[in-house]
Formats: C-alpha cells, sequence, structure tokens
C-alpha cells in the first residue's frame, strides 16, 4: 500500500497536515445543502485537480445530514470491530471450518485477514483523490469514472448492505426463538414471528441513533454483548469438546458437494472481515483521516480478529463436522447461561445492523430532510419514523418471507462485496497513479483485479446452486 498509493507519491492526496485545516468547511451537522460553506469546484482548483482523472462528468457531492468528520480513531475501530464480531460469528465453525478442514480453515481465515487489511488500507489511502474529501465510496466512484460507476457502485453497496441488513434481522429472530424454545418448547413462537419482533426493535433503535458517530456508548454495549455470547460459546464448546471422546473431523458430502461448498467457503472467507462501506466509515473520522483510518484498521485486523478466531476454531474442535450453523444450538449447559448468551446476540444484532444500515440512512436523511433543526428535532423524528421504519418494514418482510436468505447472502457477497472490496480499489489505483507505478506494481494490481473477479464469478455458481436447493426445500414465511 504505501509503495503504490502513499500520500507522498499521490498528486492527488492533501498532505495530513493540512487536513486539519479544510475539515471544518466539510463537516455538516444536520445541515442542508444550501447552509454548506462554499466549497471550490476542482476544475476552479488549479494544482490541486489532477489531469489523471476525467475532467468531465464528474459526480463529487460533500453536503450531508448527518455528522461527519468528529470521531477518534478508537472509536471508529470499534465501529468495525463490532461488524466483524456480530452474530455472524457463531455460524463460522459451521459455514467454513466444516467445508474447508482444518488447515484450510485455519490458514484460510489468517490470510484472508492479511488481504483484507491490505484491500481496505488500499481503499482508505484514496479518501483525499480530485483534491476533496469523499464521504461516500459512490462519490470517489464517480470522481474517478463518471457517471455509470457512480450509479453501478451506489447499486452493488445498496445491494450488499440490504442484503446484510436482512441477514441481521434473520439472526436476531434466530436468537429470540432460540431463547423461547430453552423455556417453551410448544411452537408458538415461530421463526417468522422472532424475526417481526426484531425489525420492530431495530426501527426503535434507528429511530433513536439519528447517525452513525452518535453510537458512542452503545458501541461499549455491543463490545459487552460480544463478549458475552463469545465467552459462553467458547467455555460451553471447550466443556463439551472435553467431555466429547470422539469427533469427526472429515469433510462431508460427494465429491461434486464439497467442490461447491469450499467454494463457497472461501468467498465466505473473503466476507468475513469487510462491510463494503470504508469510505462512509472513514468518513466519520477526525483529521487526519488516512492516517486514523490505518489505526482503526490495524485495531479491527488485530484486536478484533481474535475473538473470530477464538470462537470459530473452538466451536469445529467441540463438534468437528456436525457443528451446528448457529452454534449456541450445539453447545451444553445451564438454561439460563444458554439464554444470557442467545439474548445478546439479539440485542449486539439490533447494534450492528445500524452500522450497515447507516449509509442508507444518510441517503434517505439528506434527500428528504429540511436541514432545520437539530436531529432531535421533531420533524426529524417524524421524518426517521417514516423513512428508516418504511425502510425497515420492508427489510423485515422480506427476512420473514424467505428466512433461508444466508445462501442469497452468499450470492450479493460474490457480486457486490467482493468487487467494491478487491477489485475496485485495485482498479482505482490503477486509474489515478498509473504514471507513477513499476511495471511490476501494476502487474500486482491486475493480478488483484483478475484474481478476484475470477473468485466473484466462482462464488456467485456455488451460491446459485444453493439457491436453487433451497427454493426446492423451503417455503416463503418457513419456521426454520
Amino acid at each position: 500500500v504505501s509503495s503504490c498509493c502513499a500520500p507522498e507519491n499521490h498528486l492527488l492526496l492533501h498532505d495530513e497536515e493540512k487536513q486539519g485545516e479544510e475539515t471544518a468547511a466539510g463537516d455538516c451537522y444536520y445541515a442542508s445543502s444550501s447552509s454548506l460553506p462554499h466549497r471550490p469546484d476542482p476544475a476552479e482548483a488549479g494544482e490541486r485537480t489532477s489531469l489523471l482523472l476525467p475532467q468531465h462528468d464528474k459526480i463529487i457531492s460533500e453536503d450531508t445530514a448527518h455528522q461527519i468528520s468528529m470521531d477518534p480513531w478508537y472509536q471508529v475501530g470499534f465501529v468495525l470491530t463490532t461488524g466483524v464480531n456480530s452474530a455472524y460469528i457463531l455460524g463460522y465453525s459451521g459455514s467454513m471450518m466444516v467445508p474447508l478442514g482444518w488447515t484450510g480453515g485455519a490458514c484460510g481465515l489468517i490470510l484472508a485477514a492479511a488481504i483484507s487489511m491490505y484491500a481496505n488500507a488500499l481503499l482508505a489511502q484514496l479518501n483525499q483523490v480530485g483534491g476533496k474529501r469523499h464521504i461516500r465510496y459512490r462519490d470517489l466512484a464517480g470522481n474517478i469514472y463518471g457517471r455509470k460507476m457512480y450509479a453501478l457502485t451506489w447499486a452493488l453497496q445498496y445491494i450488499s448492505l440490504f442484503m446484510i441488513n436482512i441477514g441481521f434481522i434473520i439472526l436476531a429472530g434466530q436468537a429470540l426463538k432460540a431463547t423461547y424454545i430453552l423455556f417453551r418448547d410448544d411452537g408458538v413462537l415461530k421463526l417468522p414471528y422472532g424475526i417481526a419482533i426484531s425489525g420492530f426493535v431495530c426501527a426503535l433503535f434507528a429511530i433513536g441513533i439519528p447517525y452513525l458517530s452518535a453510537l458512542r456508548i452503545w458501541l461499549g454495549f455491543s463490545t459487552l454483548f460480544s463478549l458475552m455470547y463469545i465467552v459462553i460459546a467458547f467455555v460451553l464448546s471447550l466443556r463439551d469438546g472435553i467431555t466429547t471422546s470422539a469427533r469427526d473431523y472429515s469433510i462431508p458430502g460427494s465429491h461434486s458437494t464439497k467442490v461447491f461448498m469450499t467454494i463457497s467457503a472461501i468467498a465466505n472467507l473473503l466476507f468475513v472481515y469487510n462491510t463494503g462501506m470504508l469510505p462512509e466509515i472513514q468518513a466519520t473520522l477526525r483529521p487526519p483521516a488516512v492516517k486514523n483510518m490505518k489505526k482503526a484498521l490495524w485495531f479491527q485486523f488485530i484486536v478484533g480478529s481474535l475473538p473470530i478466531y477464538a470462537v470459530t476454531f473452538m466451536g469445529y474442535w467441540a463438534y468437528g463436522s456436525s457443528t451446528s450453523s448457529y452454534l449456541l444450538n450445539s453447545v451444553k449447559g445451564p438454561i439460563w447461561i444458554k439464554a444470557v448468551a442467545n439474548m445478546s446476540a439479539f440485542l449486539q444484532t439490533v447494534i450492528a445492523l445500524h452500522i450497515f444500515a447507516s449509509p442508507m440512512y444518510e441517503f434517505l436523511d439528506t434527500k428528504y430532510g429540511s436541514g432545520q433543526g437539530g436531529p432531535f428535532a421533531t420533524h426529524n423524528i417524524m421524518l426517521r419514523v417514516v423513512v428508516r421504519g418504511g425502510y425497515l418494514a420492508g427489510t423485515t418482510l422480506v427476512a420473514a418471507m424467505l428466512p433461508f436468505l444466508g445462501d442469497f447472502m452468499g450470492l450479493t457477497g460474490a457480486l457486490c462485496s467482493i468487487p467494491l472490496t478487491f477489485v475496485v480499489p485495485s482498479h482505482m489505483c490503477l486509474t489515478v497513479e498509473k504514471h507513477k507505478l513499476s511495471v511490476l506494481q501494476k502487474c500486482w494490481h491486475w493480478l488483484n483485479i483478475a484474481g478476484f473477479s475470477v473468485m466473484a464469478v466462482a462464488g456467485s455458481v456455488a451460491a446459485l446452486r444453493l439457491v436453487m436447493l433451497d427454493c426446492n426445500t423451503y417455503h416463503f414465511f418457513a419456521d426454520l
């Protein structure tokens, strides 16, 4: 990263020392575009605009209804860690270790972390392309490529985040149902009902938290909830593993099934550490944004990765190839402890969903908000009730209708998240730095583009196969 897109070699990046002077003009707190300070057009900025970028049909949008440029790096580090340590990790033993085995799964998780760290750092370096700080991924793509790529990036990001939000609501519904079954296994609380309750709670939380930076103390609660279900799952799995005499670690299925399961697992490995919304998260950082983002990324990939490894490896060690897709369904222990773990997973999922829904909230608030008053003014609260409530109502309905969407998420991850995280940043660097890169560096970026494009296609094919199997097995509003 430092050799290809470092600020000192980049004609399009501001010096880190200058960012503090320029950030004040970019900070907005529920402000309309008409109230924003004047920003010079890149075409008028002289030396601050590079001829390496297309000078026609550019989109650089900086007005926003949300607070930006205010958060310290450690708060953003906790945002990233909250995302990667969501209740999804309770399924990693079954979704990645079972298809790949000990060697493939362990090496894959570590290698995926290293690749993801590189790709995210590369994208973070592009924050100041064109002489302006880009607070949205689509703005960055539009500045470099033009309107068509702006629209395509927004579509890919929206689809990916929408599917992630659906997955979170399904997870929350599963956690509620699992808690209910611990005390009364009478079949009254079906999964669609749990999903509906989860959607309502997520809507209440979305109305009360106006923007991503406002999470603050909730990130502490999220960390507490994460530690609770991770520690409980780890300890109970350890106890079960000690008392179990033999475990089967062989990869199940026929030869063709193993091939497709392996491809899906590899695609899921790349999906573990990535949000597809790094520029939106970076927008909340106080300057210098690039330097602080690197600190947050190191925090995510060092501190934030340890819980993932612990619960994933322990779950697979304890139960082998019979590991459940939701680890808390496999563990044995006191009912009240398992109930605490499930409710912690439910509450943490509500907070994590807010992170991945924030780009859509920002778009809706900026487009439909009046720009008057603070975030808790009556008309702004009512806007969130209508707009965010409507968005989450639709998301909840889809989640309840198709509770087997895990494989659909694999498809969108392959088609959307892999290109946004691994393919596009490398091509952006090639486009922006084409006169600065050596032949070896160009070959490296093209290798990334080609390799991850192939991975996206292969992952899509494997996910489509699973989707077809699911459609033949399940029905609308299935109680899984």
